[in-house]
């Protein structure tokens, strides 16, 4: 198991300590942690988190599946978006779970990916049926080409919980030219709204050091 907050950690534990046929072999905080682990220990499956400091569950699992290809792989997170479940999906993870999920769904979907199948939340197939249901929008540049440095700018001050009068005083610009940035972040990250932009921007990381584009 694979997350860096030690209670889902443990409450996964819990779970799985009274299910026959199933057995905790070892726990991760990050990926680097977790191909460590699986060089040390034979492992069937890995539930893994996305959003992790040191290396995230979209590399990991790339690199699983590369140096462990028997090994199944569960993608775990709070968040469904289709470009997200494709993103793991494309890079080797047999299923895909909401960490909303309950006990009984987890243990048929470690069950289901341990035979051979794959498996994943009926809210990740129903984004999966939008995304594909819209075809144009997968011939879009990826969220993270397409934001400025100034957009980025704008996306952090957002996040601070400034207001559109505050963002244009400390960078410089006019409030109608903050209310353009936002509206582009809107459209280029496909949120509704403010609080829709930070859970966007937390999730894939663009205020995290290093992820500016230009």
């Amino acid at each position: 198991m694979v997350d860096d907050h030690q209670v889902l950690l443990d409450g996964i534990a819990a779970l799985l300590a009274g299910v026959a046929g199933m057995r905790v072999v070892g726990t991760a905080h990050n990926g680097q942690e977790a191909i460590a682990a699986l060089r040390a220990t034979p492992t069937d499956v890995v539930l893994m988190d996305i959003r992790m400091p040191v290396m995230d569950g979209l590399e990991a699992t790339a690199a699983i599946k590369e140096e462990f290809p028997q090994v199944r792989v569960i993608a775990m997170s709070m968040h469904g978006e289709g470009r997200l479940v494709e993103a793991m999906l494309a890079r080797g993870a047999n299923g895909y779970l909401l960490k909303n999920c309950g006990g009984a769904e987890l243990l048929e979907a470690i069950r289901a990916v341990h035979e051979g199948r794959t498996w994943l939340s009926r809210e990740v197939t129903e984004e999966l049926v939008q995304v594909i249901r819209a075809p144009q929008e997968r011939l879009r540049p990826e969220p993270l080409e397409e934001i400025t440095r100034r957009e980025r700018d704008v996306l952090r001050l957002i996040v601070a919980e400034r207001t559109t009068a505050e963002i244009a005083t400390e960078l410089g610009i006019t409030v109608n030219t903050v209310e353009s940035h936002r509206r582009q972040l809107l459209q280029k990250l496909g949120a509704r709204n403010s609080a829709g932009l930070v859970r966007m921007a937390l999730e894939m990381g663009l205020l995290e050091p290093g992820s500016e584009q230009r």
